[in-house]
């Protein structure tokens, strides 16, 4: 029996525009997916169970991209089900909703199991590699901003230079509080590249100048997190969302849920994610001012995830 996880993620800035080499600040969260890896006697191919608790709809809806995702890692893992048949189960404590990375978690957790079950020791790198190939049934073309955060964890500034994807730590001198409210609204992550390309064909200089902007901030950001000015970190964030507002790549529900945390007292709030649905993020420091904001949401019913970002 082989087992593997992956983290969560949430994404601070930069979120739509990783492949058009502007840096994403992305922090993994402390919710994982995890994958075991069953041999079978008999029969052919794979099979799976999924167990992990999900947004309503999400699961059904990503399903045939999960089923392209898993036999792609196969293919590039060179794992032969016909030969050895297996049985997936995927389960965790990481919500399986758009925005906080359950895809790439899915994908990365699966690449570990069956490194452990068909003992491959592949270096963790390589995982991350796996775990980016998985990520093309779901986005298209995928950055590879989310299996790295699910791969690593950790707070990250990933920058795509050059057409070569770089990353670093980002050191906090203590985690912070934050939380994840859920829309409720299950996006289509691979038609979201179609959409901002729209946008940069009806206003290529607008379209330019808004990438300028969220490039600034998001290298403004980071030397925020790194000198520990939480304040500054919050209204980078708020700038950031009118911008994905504009662009509509958020939402009303996502919209309603900011205005409510920073009326709460969150120093800022934001869209995570791809966009238009899916998760917002608040930065709240302080667990009282964190279960503030959480319960507010979830008084109103909406899901919640409790989280803290720059954790080892």
């Amino acid at each position: 029996m082989g087992k593997g996880s992956a983290f969560g993620k949430t994404i601070l800035i930069g979120d739509a525009f990783v492949l058009r080499e502007v840096p994403a600040i992305v922090s993994s969260i402390p919710f994982e997916t995890e994958c075991v890896i069953e041999r079978l006697n008999d029969g052919q191919g794979w099979t799976m169970v999924d167990n992990r608790t999900e947004v309503p709809g999400y699961k059904d809806k990503k399903k045939d991209q999960q089923v392209d995702s898993i036999n792609r890692i196969l293919e590039v893992m060179n794992v032969d089900v016909q030969k050895n048949p297996i049985k997936i189960t995927y389960g965790g404590s990481l919500l399986a909703g758009s925005g906080v990375g359950a895809s790439a978690a899915s994908c990365v957790s699966l690449a570990r199991a069956l490194n452990n079950e068909f003992n491959l020791n592949l270096p963790i790198e390589e995982i991350n590699q796996i775990g980016w190939e998985g990520e093309f049934a779901y986005h298209g073309i995928p950055s590879g901003v989310d299996n790295t955060a699910s791969t690593f964890g950790g707070l990250i500034l990933y920058h795509i230079k050059n057409g070569e994807k770089t990353w670093e730590r980002i050191n906090l001198k203590a985690p912070v509080e934050v939380v994840l409210g859920n829309s409720g609204v299950t996006a289509d992550t691979s038609k979201l590249d179609a959409h901002v390309e729209a946008q940069q064909e009806k206003e290529p200089d607008v379209f330019k100048k808004r990438l300028q902007t969220v490039r600034n901030q998001a290298f403004e950001m980071q030397k925020a997190l790194e000198d520990y000015d939480l304040d500054k970190v919050g209204r980078i964030m708020t700038a950031n969302h009118k911008i994905l507002i504009d662009m509509d790549l958020s939402h009303a529900t996502l919209i309603y849920l900011c205005n409510m945390a920073i009326e709460l007292g969150a120093l800022g709030a934001k869209v995570t994610g791809g966009g238009r649905g899916g998760y917002m993020n608040a930065l709240t420091p302080g667990k009282e001012l964190q279960d503030k904001v959480a319960s507010a949401m979830e008084n109103e019913g909406y899901k919640v995830i409790r989280a803290t970002i720059g954790g080892s």
